[in-house]
């Protein structure tokens, strides 16, 4: 079963390829952020890689930040590892399989809007954290559970399944992290509004980020939905809004 959900999740990402950059706002900002945040701090350069780097917003954040360091662009999607520049470095890897076998430690891992759709989030954040470099990072933006309240509260008042994916939780990711490690740990709730929740949801699908466990809605079953979505302001506009983990661990 985790096999299908892993080969879905693979083939939306594929076919999102080409249209990604323009939908993906939010996660633009939130990869130009996280490469700040490594910015403040004294990460050795030597090996970075940029885990799940899909068109690489993250990879080219960070080395635009810090011009003498390259950055290693890791995904399973060989369409989105065609969209990087030939000069870049690529690696076409599954990381539900674990991590490649590098001639050297890394210094730093980085990642972001990737590790929620991996098999058991926090085994796989502990792995990233024990194959570092002694003195090695981790940089990760993760959209966590406490997203979407709009979506839920629809779906409730229309008596509904939310078939958003499932996000781990804050806790669930901390635990497996020695708290000394823990250099920078903020959660920023980032709220997106428009004047029809689907003008909210199609870039998911836009992305490639539409996969859910759930069962989807029929199309009557989405118009009922949508009909209780909560209006978020005077101008009665609605809104959907993302709880984002930020976090920086030094091993």
């Amino acid at each position: 079963m985790q096999k299908i959900w892993s080969s879905q999740v693979h083939k939306n990402f594929n076919a999102a390829a080409l249209s990604y950059n323009k939908s993906a706002s939010i996660q633009k900002s939130t990869a130009l952020k996280l490469a700040k945040i490594c910015s403040n701090h004294s990460i050795k350069h030597g090996l970075w890689v940029d885990l799940g780097s899909g068109t690489g917003l993250l990879a080219k954040s960070l080395e635009d930040l810090h011009p003498n360091q390259f950055v290693v662009r890791l995904d399973n999607s060989q369409k989105m590892i065609d969209q990087h520049s030939e000069k870049s470095v690529k690696q076409l890897w599954d990381l539900n399989n674990g991590l490649p076998k590098w001639s050297k430690k890394p210094n730093l891992l980085a990642s972001s809007f990737v590790l929620h759709w991996l098999d058991k989030p926090h085994e796989q954040l502990k792995e990233w954290l024990n194959s570092l470099s002694l003195d090695g990072w981790i940089a990760l933006a993760i959209p966590i559970k406490g997203s979407f309240p709009e979506w839920y509260e629809a779906a409730e008042k229309a008596n509904l399944t939310c078939t958003a994916l499932e996000l781990p939780s804050h806790d669930s990711l901390i635990s497996v992290v020695p708290s000394q490690s823990i250099l920078y740990n903020k959660i920023e709730v980032v709220t997106q509004t428009a004047e029809k929740a689907t003008s909210l949801l199609k870039p998911m699908i836009k992305v490639g980020a539409q996969g859910s466990h759930k069962e989807q809605l029929s199309i009557s079953e989405w118009r009922h939905l949508l009909s209780f979505w909560p209006i978020s302001n005077k101008d009665k506009q609605v809104s959907l809004s993302w709880s984002i983990q930020f976090l920086l661990i030094k091993r």
